[in-house]
């Protein structure tokens, strides 16, 4: 039987200190992950995930990064909002273009500013980008920006960098995964499961931050999976050759340690509201949250094409459905089979 975990201390990345008779972990990538978009009836599952390195350890990224970088609730246009995305973006033109700015910003620094949303997206290359993305009927209606008037972004860039150069801290991933609605539907099919399609879709990028990071020591916060509090068995499968050890599995946060034979070291986190406690989880929130916008933006402009006058969707159920009852010659025009369209989960 094992023994009950001892209470750890906790802090705005989820750091701890290590138990008693613990090995010493001293974290010096911070990394998060989260989706935008697994609820909703139409439109893609977006994931972003996001690693900084921080030579330091244990930080406050916010912290380091004031006066430039602030939470969701900062109003001021000069400020990066990193925060819950659903507090950030607000479907108006300034919610849209204080997203963008932290989207693009951040993401420049790992990739530099993209022309266009084709380029946002196809920065992150298979395998952590789905293969079926190209293919799908919107994409090649991707917009340069979703801000009405796009921003000249090039001195905000700079700023942040040289934020990041005194933190320090060093932006190492800035990645996410667009999973169109045909591609979900292959999944439920062949998994029958709406929770292990979701797991299956997060761990290329749950795989890729062990390998690129973890032999520096990996602090990954993942924000939870619906109602599941056990991810032992998952990690165990993901992660073959690494002996998992679980810290803690409780409804509001599961702790578990993963390390191998050839000295990879990863604590990962799986918490409630992992964006208010984790920068990267945040960050990683606005990433997808960006994606899935710009999808949309796409989605819409496809069927505003054959039907014109026909409302936008967010693609979230109840206005999703509103939008099927409306949208039938646009449908009809298509020629798309359902399950191209409509998730059946």
């Amino acid at each position: 039987m094992r023994p009950p975990a001892q209470r750890r201390d906790t802090g705005p990345s989820l750091y701890a200190r290590p138990r008693k008779n613990e090995p010493e972990f001293t974290p010096r990538v911070l990394a998060g992950v989260d989706e935008a978009g697994f609820g909703p009836l139409l439109g893609p599952l977006t994931i972003g995930a996001v690693a900084l390195r921080a030579p330091d350890g244990m930080i406050d990224p916010w912290k380091r990064l004031e006066p430039l970088v602030g939470r969701e609730d900062e109003r001021n246009p000069a400020c990066l909002a990193v925060g819950d995305s659903k507090a950030v973006f607000a479907r108006n033109d300034v919610g849209r273009a204080r997203l963008e700015r932290t989207a693009l910003v951040f993401h420049a620094q790992v990739h530099g500013l993209p022309e266009h949303g084709r380029a946002f997206l196809g920065a992150t290359r298979p395998p952590l980008a789905c293969d079926a993305l190209e293919g799908e009927f919107w994409h090649a209606l991707l917009p340069a920006r979703l801000a009405p008037v796009p921003e000249d972004l090039s001195a905000l860039v700079t700023s942040l960098a040289a934020a990041l150069r005194a933190a320090p801290l060093e932006v190492a991933c800035c990645s996410v995964r667009a999973v169109p609605a045909c591609e979900l539907n292959a999944s439920f099919a062949r998994t029958d499961s709406k929770g292990t399609t979701h797991w299956e879709q997060c761990a290329p990028l749950l795989v890729h931050l062990w390998q690129a990071f973890a032999s520096e020591g990996l602090e990954l916060v993942v924000d939870r999976h619906g109602g599941r509090m056990r991810y032992a068995n998952l990690l165990e499968t993901t992660f073959a050759r690494a002996d998992v050890v679980v810290e803690s599995e409780k409804p509001e946060r599961s702790i578990y340690h993963l390390r191998d034979d050839d000295g990879r070291s990863m604590r990962i986190t799986f918490a409630e509201k992992a964006d208010h406690l984790s920068f990267p989880v945040a960050l990683a929130s606005c990433l997808a949250k960006y994606a899935r916008e710009l999808c949309m933006e796409a989605f819409n402009a496809h069927f505003g094409a054959l039907q014109p006058g026909l409302a936008p969707t967010a693609g979230y159920r109840n206005d999703a459905w509103r939008w099927l009852a409306e949208a039938g010659p646009a449908i009809t025009c298509a020629g798309l089979a359902p399950s191209a369209l409509v998730r059946t989960r």
